[in-house]
């Protein structure tokens, strides 16, 4: 279909499958991702950028999916939660969340993981205090930090212990 006069065409990659998709050009990327393209992972929980629950990765980076337009994102590669893992293969990460109890209700945790997975590759210093600041901006109602922070290191001495072998 053929882009109107209020329409814009943008090309991009989202979980490693290329979109060609015609979008009102104020659409957000998290609107994009939840309303047109059924990847209902990623939360919107605040739409004002402070919560962290829209958590994705543009070309590497991690960005807030609420304060982005998808315009801004033509020919980019998006990463976002359903691009992690499988059911039948979780990726260590949500392996840690989930035997660190590194979530309650579960909202936040879509965003959580991006941002963690970001941080991963991130050049923070290796204590608990690096990952807290790492993370400070995804916020958990259910107060489950200190079971994220635990899981995030647990992948990190792992990645860790596997480059020393």
């Amino acid at each position: 279909m053929a882009a109107s006069a209020h329409q814009l065409r943008i090309n991009l990659t989202i979980n490693d499958t290329v979109h060609g998709i015609d979008i009102d050009p104020r659409t957000t990327l998290l609107d994009l991702l939840r309303e047109t393209l059924d990847l209902t992972g990623t939360k919107k929980g605040c739409n004002h950028g402070q919560c962290g629950a829209c958590t994705v990765h543009v070309n590497g980076k991690r960005v807030l999916a609420c304060l982005t337009l998808a315009a801004l994102c033509d020919g980019a590669d998006v990463h976002t939660i359903e691009g992690v893992g499988t059911p039948e293969k979780l990726h260590p990460l949500q392996d840690a969340f989930i035997a660190h109890d590194g979530f309650q209700c579960g909202y936040c945790t879509s965003g959580q993981i991006m941002s963690a997975l970001a941080a991963l590759e991130e050049p923070w210093g290796p204590d608990d205090a690096a990952i807290k600041e790492a993370m400070s901006g995804n916020i958990c109602r259910c107060g489950a930090y200190p079971n994220i922070v635990a899981a995030v290191q647990e992948v990190r001495k792992s990645a860790e212990g596997g480059r020393h072998a």
